[in-house]
């Protein structure tokens, strides 16, 4: 994690070196950034890196399939947005598709089990963990931008993170990795960590939170087309049918209108 946010972190300041917009934010805005710092890197993969140890991936696939729910549920309630029942209904699709997706059509109570173990139990709370996220961003996101915002909020992110890989000597490390697993780094430090949080939150600066979080449910999507190109795994017609569920539950929460609700003059 140390090395991953390094390289995201060298990724995002760089850009914004490139673009002349490396510039040190208010010091007003450095509390939010180190509250985004701690839930959305720090707490965050914490979290999930000892979680996904201690449970099975489908367990941690379905779990973290509510994350657009709970992101609903908080932009509700915070950020005033609001829900017709086309939307709703596109989130609750969505989540259907995305079960039927990970567990391959098995939807027996072994598969669905509730958080049971302390590794279910870590995922669930990271799936709430990246709503909060998602949601205590926003205003400083408004006020620096997507990519200045991200930049120094993962900054203070990988400065948590620095001081448990020097405890636990986390150099030592290096000498013994394959370049197969360099290569897992690096994209995770580019693609996921750099890139994946600046695009994230450029998305949150132009669309609802619920718009966005929905386009999570696309993620199994992704992992089972890359198992197939990459591990040729079958394709079975519950993967089919959950696929569709999903990319119908995005389109209607993508074109379920309503937004935030704007207040003039103390009235909404």
């Amino acid at each position: 994690m140390f090395t991953r946010f390094a390289l995201g972190t060298a990724l995002l300041f760089a850009l914004l070196a490139l673009r002349r917009r490396l510039i040190a934010p208010p010091r007003e805005t450095w509390p939010a950034l180190f509250t985004m710092g701690f839930i959305g890197v720090f707490v965050h993969h914490m979290l999930q890196a000892h979680g996904l140890a201690l449970t099975t991936a489908v367990h941690a696939g379905w779990l973290i399939g509510l994350t657009p729910i709970w992101s609903a549920l908080l932009a509700a309630a915070f950020l005033r947005e609001r829900f017709g029942a086309r939307k709703v209904s596109g989130l609750l699709i969505g989540f259907a598709g995305a079960l039927l997706v990970i567990t391959r059509g098995d939807l027996s109570r072994a598969s669905l089990a509730l958080p049971s173990t302390r590794g279910d139990f870590l995922i669930l709370v990271s799936t709430v963990n990246w709503a909060v996220y998602s949601i205590v961003g926003r205003r400083t996101l408004a006020r620096l931008g997507s990519a200045r915002a991200t930049a120094f909020a993962m900054l203070a992110g990988w400065g948590m993170l620095t001081p448990v890989f020097a405890a636990r000597s986390g150099w030592t490390e290096y000498a013994s990795l394959s370049a197969t697993t360099w290569g897992a780094v690096i994209f995770l430090g580019i693609g996921c960590s750099g890139l994946g949080y600046l695009f994230w939150y450029a998305g949150l600066e132009k669309l609802d939170t619920s718009r966005v979080a929905a386009f999570l449910y696309l993620e199994p999507l992704v992992t089972l087309a890359t198992a197939v190109a990459v591990l040729a795994e079958p394709v079975h017609l519950s993967t089919i049918a959950g696929g569709l569920l999903v990319l119908g539950g995005v389109f209607l929460v993508e074109t379920g209108g309503a937004g935030r609700v704007k207040e003039t003059d103390g009235r909404t």
